[in-house]
């Protein structure tokens, strides 16, 4: 998986190059009035979007991830300090050098600065009267560290452990292709599912047999919670906070939405979660109770992705 998030291949970098051009694109945020407000005769009260200050981004493995965060504080007028992972080191550097050599000399190069030195994190982070936002994007580690170590306001999301709920009114055909792409198409993604839910009177039924059989075919490794591993004979899972970012995911029966809702309410990490079903009850109160940044009916966990949502590009957060 660490290998999978730092190659940079060429579609990889054609697709980056599209979101940074919708990025430039998009309408200028800055200085953009929002709400204006006479509260007493002569009395005008204006809500500006505005520049956050400097922020100190630091973040793992992903090289393409400088270029996006670069763009998104070049158009929304922040300074920048940079800090990624010594694995992904040339990449980064090469990368910084690209987005500097075009910002004009009006603007100046020292805009988006490059952080190599891990022992420079420690110093940066006592610097709250300079820094105004720091956002750690990584493991929950690396968040939990920077957490402890500043006074700054930290911005940060940790885990990625996405579920994916079959309901039994599902379409089985649907749910298929939905749990296919949220597992198959990029497993070292933090919106990849790792935990597959499903209704138990699902268990032995054509339709999750044949969508076991395909993830099998695909070479998905499953695990079983408790119930899954009795009733299906698979590996039974240590922990249902596991991440795997890889070909495996695990694998639980539940007794109702209600259940999914309280499961992933209580072992997911808050990024994105899905059900599906045919029943638009079910699917609204999965919409209203489950406490995730992105909640999908119908749709792949993958879809939740800042290009995607027309933002250009994303922080990873």
């Amino acid at each position: 998986s660490l290998v999978a998030r730092m190659t940079l291949k060429a579609g990889k970098i054609t697709s980056l190059a599209e979101s940074i051009r919708a990025i430039a694109d998009m309408e200028d945020p800055i200085s953009h009035t929002l709400k204006k407000t006479e509260v007493a005769k002569d009395l005008v009260f204006e809500k500006m979007y505005c520049p956050l200050g400097v922020l100190l981004i630091i973040f793992e493995s992903r090289p393409d991830a400088l270029v996006q965060i670069a763009a998104l504080a070049i158009r929304s007028g922040n300074g920048l300090l940079l800090k990624g992972g010594k694995e992904a080191m040339r990449s980064n550097t090469i990368l910084h050098k690209v987005v500097t050599s075009v910002i004009p000399d009006v603007v100046g190069k020292k805009l988006i600065g490059l952080v190599k030195s891990k022992d420079e994190i420690a110093d940066l982070l006592k610097l709250d009267d300079v820094i105004d936002l720091v956002i750690p994007r990584g493991s929950n580690r690396l968040v939990s560290q920077i957490k402890a170590q500043t006074k700054i306001p930290v911005l940060g999301h940790a885990d990625g452990i996405c579920h994916v709920y079959i309901d039994k009114s599902a379409d089985m055909d649907m749910a298929k292709r939905i749990v296919l792409d949220a597992k198959v198409d990029y497993p070292a993604a933090c919106n990849a599912m790792e935990t597959l839910l499903v209704h138990k009177d699902l268990n032995k039924t054509e339709g999750l047999d044949d969508l076991l059989m395909e993830l099998a075919k695909e070479g998905v490794v499953i695990y079983g919670g408790p119930v899954a591993h009795d009733t299906l004979k698979v590996p039974k899972v240590d922990s249902f906070h596991h991440e795997y970012s890889s070909m495996a995911c695990t694998l639980e029966f539940v007794d109702d939405v209600q259940s999914a809702i309280d499961h992933i309410n209580r072992y997911g990490s808050a990024h994105t979660d899905c059900i599906i079903t045919t029943d638009t009850k079910s699917a609204d109160t999965f919409l209203q109770q489950v406490d995730s940044a992105a909640v999908f009916h119908n749709a792949s966990t993958r879809f939740c992705d800042g290009t995607r949502f027309g933002l250009g590009a994303e922080v990873g957060i």
